[in-house]
């Protein structure tokens, strides 16, 4: 079966920041540049439906946030921080931004920042966090999602896969792709 879309699909390119991009940070991701370039080779074909989100840290945590921020204080600072902000590589120019203090980046917000999209291609970071965390929301708003196993990186092999395992377990809601797939679509 191939790849088809219904409407012109949005590219989301989750959390490509320095925070998990930096090999110095305590949130570093592997296989972050692999995710990066198979992004970049993606973007393109998707002109101006195209949203970089960010995880930023909340003002003030609150309920379980609190002890996830005690065992990660580094990460507890400002949104303007340059921990925070999207990799070089990940210029914004007519690009959506869409920040958020969650794991998730999907929301109503987002939904109307993106001119109502019920086509969506997730790639990104970390598959096994925010990237499902995303799929999941995006697909209980009735959006149709294509994550691209290999424009995502996981904390490790194993998390990736065990994460695009889960989220093919949602078909055909979300259903698990390439940038080959994508780009032949398109």
């Amino acid at each position: 079966m191939s790849l088809t879309f219904a409407t012109p699909p949005w590219l989301m390119a989750i959390d490509m920041q320095r925070v998990f991009g930096d090999p110095g940070s305590d949130w570093f991701t592997p296989d972050f540049g692999l995710a990066s370039s198979r992004i970049q080779q993606l973007r393109p074909a998707f002109s101006t439906r195209v949203a970089l989100t960010r995880f930023v840290a909340p003002a003030e945590p609150t309920g379980a946030w609190i002890p996830y921020y005690e065992e990660w204080p580094f990460a507890l600072v400002p949104d303007t921080d340059p921990l925070y902000e999207l990799m070089p590589e990940f210029p914004v120019g007519d690009a959506v931004v869409v920040t958020r203090p969650t794991f998730g980046k999907w929301s109503d917000e987002t939904a109307k920042a993106l001119g109502g999209a019920t086509d969506l291609v997730l790639a990104g970071v970390s598959t096994d966090c925010c990237v499902l965390s995303t799929a999941l929301a995006a697909a209980d708003a009735g959006v149709r999602v294509r994550v691209v196993a290999d424009a995502c990186a996981g904390l490790s092999e194993l998390d990736h896969q065990r994460a695009l395992d889960v989220m093919a377990l949602y078909a055909p809601l979300i259903e698990i792709t390439t940038t080959d797939e994508v780009l032949a679509a398109l």
